[in-house]
């Protein structure tokens, strides 16, 4: 696996790839990796000829009272993990590689990106349509690999890709679970234990929403409700949102329908946590 930190040799990296006839499949990620990354990676490695990674804590997603300096960072255990997946190139750029000095461009994506996780956290999805824009142009990969677990980011990266016309294919992968029903995220590890069986809360009070949806209830605010009855079982967990959305816009649904997202959000001490399931 070849270790890349900047734009230049990644590039020169790909454009090898591309000029082979090889295709080449991105999972772009913040490292501390866990079992959903690796399973983006073996998805892609399934698509696409070459697969290459990139490892960057972008800092332009993080608000001002967010946690980019305590964010797990494991590079070493990541480019293990990575190198016995098959990964051929790593991205690993600093940060005043991404962002030189005097930077002021950024790209952000209007309407969707303000709602769910954007409406809690303003600016984020801007350093996320950002950065990833940036891998697009740097890498230019066929296909670029991401979790349904980040439903609104995934909504935000569609509207992106489609608007500015990147030539690939963006390809989402199934949320990866403990076996308890925990969505995998590299947060986790900030919880306690009791914050961790707390935590479960989020992905039953989906179950609720989506067996009664299949039991023939389509009325959002009484799927709502059903929803909001599971959470407040927890009351020491704080939801930030609970809502069911368009999938693609993010506009919330008066009734449910087939490939309505549900969508959650919730502080667990200061650890936020989200999940979703599409009905």
């Amino acid at each position: 696996m070849q270790v890349l930190s900047t734009v230049h040799e990644m590039r020169a990296a790909c454009r090898a790839v591309r000029k082979s006839g090889q295709s080449l499949g991105l999972v772009p990620t913040m490292g501390a990796l866990h079992a959903g990354h690796i399973a983006l990676v073996r998805a892609a490695r399934k698509e696409c000829d070459v697969v290459a990674t990139s490892i960057f804590v972008n800092p332009t997603q993080f608000g001002p009272n967010e946690d980019f300096s305590k964010y797990p960072r494991t590079f070493e255990k990541d480019c293990a993990l990575l190198e016995a997946e098959g990964v051929a190139l790593l991205f690993a750029p600093q940060s005043e590689e991404m962002y030189p000095k005097g930077a002021s461009t950024f790209v952000e994506v209007e309407g969707v990106g303000d709602r769910l996780d954007g409406r809690s956290r303003p600016g984020h999805f801007r350093g996320v349509a950002t950065v990833v824009a940036k891998l697009f142009h740097i890498v230019r990969p066929d296909k670029a690999f991401f979790g349904q677990k980040d439903a609104a980011q995934v909504a935000v990266l569609r509207s992106m890709v489609r608007d500015l016309n990147f030539p690939l294919d963006l390809v989402v992968c199934p949320t990866v679970r403990e076996p308890d029903g925990l969505a995998l995220s590299s947060r986790n590890r900030y919880l306690s234990a009791e914050e961790r069986r707390r935590a479960l809360v989020l992905s039953r009070a989906l179950n609720v929403i989506a067996a009664t949806y299949g039991a023939g209830q389509k009325d959002v605010t009484r799927l709502l409700e059903a929803g909001r009855n599971v959470l407040a079982t927890e009351p020491d967990v704080r939801i930030d949102y609970l809502e069911i959305v368009n999938a693609d816009t993010l506009l919330p649904l008066t009734e449910a329908v087939p490939g309505a997202l549900v969508a959650v959000a919730a502080y667990l001490g200061v650890t936020r946590l989200i999940d979703n399931t599409l009905l």
